[in-house]
């Protein structure tokens, strides 16, 4: 295999994203890279859907985490009927598809994948976890060159040596960006804001770029309008959660409201990803909201009085007229018209 992974920051490698070895699957802690270098070992199914839901993994980190996890699913069941481990397997892909319900169409294109090569395996006599695995790790350097396409169309309309401002932690597409940033020769700068709570812009985003030699700069949550305003900001640009074929982005929750600043600024905003056809309108995605203490505190430290209430909705929702350009591997459309996309073939992504 030619690994895509080459060149990129140290968790964007396959296996300090989530791996499966010897009955086990490990994920790199990013609650807390990269003050702590850890790893989370998961011995069952159950515990990587679980390590999903507590974010030990986000942004694009669950797809593959779900194909390993179902490899780890497959080694438990090894030793039952075919009848059984299909049983087995499906409900392992139910609880993985669902351990995040933002994502969870997304998640269940991963799972119905393994579980497709599972009963393959099974009616040609391998091992299933081994097969699994294998089409997982396909899936992932897969995914990694179809961003790469991505990656090309965003990069030959930034401006030379330009300021981008980003958004959390967008995964594959800041590697690969900025991979290609650097194949360009063009020595753009980034500015992340911190992304609370989980701080995946400062700790993530800011450390990808840093490792792959990058200018970085991390600001506050509060400070893209005046970042925008003061260091001439040339694009924002963030990667999604879904995009809705009406032209509707969601991601991480702040994305809107720096939409909108990028609007009044004149300041482009490219949506990076492939398009979900699934979601032909908005009203096909329930915003997740997670645990409302997590505000009133920052990596364990209650910021906030006894009694004081907190609210967390994980993402907000982007309309189309605030978005220049949704960028895809098939090139560059208006939000307006994604239902293109689908007029020729698309390759399956997970």
């Amino acid at each position: 295999m030619n690994r895509v992974d080459k060149d990129l920051a140290f968790m964007l490698r396959y296996e300090n994203v989530a791996w499966y070895e010897n009955g086990k699957v490990r994920i790199l802690d990013r609650r807390i890279y990269p003050t702590e270098v850890k790893f989370v070992t998961c011995n069952t199914h159950g515990e990587v859907a679980q390590a999903i839901t507590d974010m030990v993994t986000q942004s694009a980190g669950p797809y593959t985490a779900a194909g390993m996890g179902m490899a780890l699913a497959a080694y438990e069941c090894k030793d039952i009927s075919s009848k059984d481990q299909i049983k087995h397997l499906e409900d392992a892909a139910y609880k993985m598809a669902n351990a995040r319900p933002t994502t969870a169409n997304r998640m269940t294109l991963v799972v119905n994948g393994c579980l497709k090569v599972a009963k393959n395996a099974m009616e040609s006599g391998k091992k299933v976890d081994e097969a699994i695995f294998n089409h997982t790790l396909n899936s992932i350097n897969n995914r990694y060159r179809r961003i790469g396409i991505v990656a090309k169309y965003l990069v030959d309309m930034f401006p030379k040596d330009g300021n981008i401002m980003t958004q959390c932690f967008g995964e594959t597409i800041v590697g690969m960006m900025l991979k290609e940033a650097k194949k360009q020769n063009n020595n753009i700068k980034l500015f992340c804001p911190e992304t609370r709570p989980y701080l995946q812009g400062a700790r993530l985003t800011a450390s990808v770029a840093y490792d792959q030699g990058f200018d970085v700069t991390v600001i506050t949550d509060n400070m893209p309008a005046f970042v925008m305003q003061n260091k001439k900001i040339d694009v924002f640009t963030s990667a999604a959660d879904s995009i809705c074929l009406d032209g509707h982005v969601v991601n991480k929750i702040g994305t809107m409201q720096m939409a909108i600043v990028a609007k009044h600024f004149g300041i482009p905003y490219f949506v990076t990803g492939i398009p979900d056809k699934d979601k032909e309108t908005i009203s096909k995605v329930k915003i997740e909201e997670r645990d409302p203490s997590q505000v009133l505190e920052c990596r364990g430290i209650k910021n906030t009085m006894e009694g004081v209430k907190g609210y967390y909705p994980s993402f907000d929702i982007t309309p189309p007229h605030l978005v220049s350009s949704v960028v895809t591997d098939k090139g560059i459309y208006s939000p307006y018209d994604l239902n293109r996309y689908f007029e020729s073939d698309v390759e399956d992504y997970y």
